[in-house]
């Protein structure tokens, strides 16, 4: 058989069963540790109450304010420490009367490990406008699924144990609305861009 003829005549099966994988490939299950966590897919956020150093806090609360709403845990190694230092890092760009405007809430999904003051002195590390919260665990599984999170304790007896969980960063408006959602990973500048134009409203 002709040379030429060959290549084209390999490649053809090979371009078909690309194409088949494209046209029938879907986006997985959202996936943190090698499992699935459900999330709800049009998040509506809400009202909710948890507990913090000065004891019970409402979303209500901060009316008048824009909220930086983050679900994790104090133990998680890596992405929980990464999005709070980029949202750390568009907190520290605004002049300091827009600071005064912005709440940041890290709501802890592990309460079991996180008590109020390691929370206390968990955020304060980050920055002074990021405050820490928990609650029960059914609590925490109602308030995170309103916002489209999900979280998941690995099933082991070791004390050391990982919280599976989603990471993406929730913006609430002055009235209490959920309005946008940042995906973990966003660099402080998208963050940043989102924060003013709430604060400008």
């Amino acid at each position: 058989m002709n040379k030429k003829l060959l290549l084209p005549l390999v490649l053809i099966p090979l371009l078909t069963v690309l194409l088949v994988a494209v046209l029938w490939w879907q986006p997985e299950p959202r996936q943190l540790s090698g499992h699935t966590l459900e999330v709800e897919e049009r998040p509506q956020g809400g009202p909710f109450t948890l507990h913090g150093k000065t004891g019970t806090a409402s979303l209500k609360d901060f009316r008048g304010q824009v909220v930086a709403l983050y679900f994790g845990y104090t133990w998680c190694p890596d992405i929980c420490p990464t999005g709070l230092a980029a949202l750390s890092a568009a907190f520290n760009a605004l002049s300091p009367e827009q600071q005064r405007q912005v709440q940041g809430i890290f709501v802890s999904v592990d309460p079991a490990r996180d008590d109020i003051p390691r929370l206390e002195q968990y955020t304060a590390y980050f920055h002074p406008r990021l405050m820490g919260l928990t609650g029960d665990l059914a609590v925490l599984r109602e308030t995170a699924g309103r916002y489209g999170a999900a979280f998941r304790r690995e099933q082991t007896e070791d004390p050391n144990y990982a919280v599976d969980h989603s990471a993406d960063l929730y913006l609430i408006d002055r009235q209490g609305a959920l309005r946008e959602t940042i995906a973990h990973g966003a660099p402080p500048e998208e963050i940043l861009r989102a924060l003013r134009r709430l604060l400008e409203e």
